[in-house]
């Protein structure tokens, strides 16, 4: 994933609720921290971390020495988190920056980091509330199940071949076994509805 030099200047205008964070991080940034804020993030519709640039507008690039392996923090994240989380490295007036890119939750779903679903609140993370987790475990996604399966020419052509050398069968789409998309759970952190109370 790259960031361009003008995504990056409007995202330095943009004010820091619209799924950004800025930190400072000049030398360093807790792992812990950042995993809570991708959380929120994610339970907010996906944003933005941005290591190396000051908080308060006018933003100043700072630069930052954290996580000086991208990639390896990258790993950190999705091992922690379950889900990839993408660590980008950027250079701009000389001066390092570093930007992960989190992805939205599915619906129907959340995010939580060792049972704790969050969100932003100011400058603060706090826990998201049972109202609010009821809201987003009764959304609904995309249901394909119903929807007809479609085929290339060329496998339609084997499929033809098929049926000449043995008796008719069923063509229509059996044992596909479709689900919502809402129901996709990560590894330990995205949890559906149904499986709200289960242990962690």
């Amino acid at each position: 994933m790259t960031t361009s030099r003008e995504q990056f200047r409007q995202w330095l205008e943009a004010p820091e609720g619209a799924r950004l964070e800025f930190k400072e991080a000049r030398r360093r940034y807790d792992l812990q921290k950042l995993l809570q804020y991708c959380v929120a993030l994610a339970n907010e519709g996906g944003g933005h971390v941005l290591l190396g640039v000051s908080d308060h507008r006018p933003r100043k690039v700072v630069g930052t020495q954290a996580f000086s392996e991208p990639g390896r923090t990258e790993a950190g994240l999705r091992q922690r988190l379950g889900h990839r989380v993408p660590v980008e490295e950027l250079r701009y007036d000389n001066r390092r920056v570093l930007i992960v890119h989190v992805p939205a939750r599915l619906p129907g779903t959340a995010w939580h980091l060792d049972g704790r679903y969050l969100k932003r609140a100011g400058d603060e993370l706090a826990p998201l509330g049972d109202a609010e987790l009821k809201s987003m475990f009764d959304e609904t996604g995309p249901d394909f199940s119903a929807q007809p399966c479609t085929a290339s020419p060329a496998r339609h052509r084997r499929r033809e071949h098929h049926r000449s050398a043995e008796p008719a069968k069923s063509t229509h789409c059996r044992g596909l076994g479709l689900r919502r998309l809402g129901g996709t759970v990560g590894a330990g952190s995205q949890h559906h509805g149904r499986d709200r109370h289960s242990p962690e």
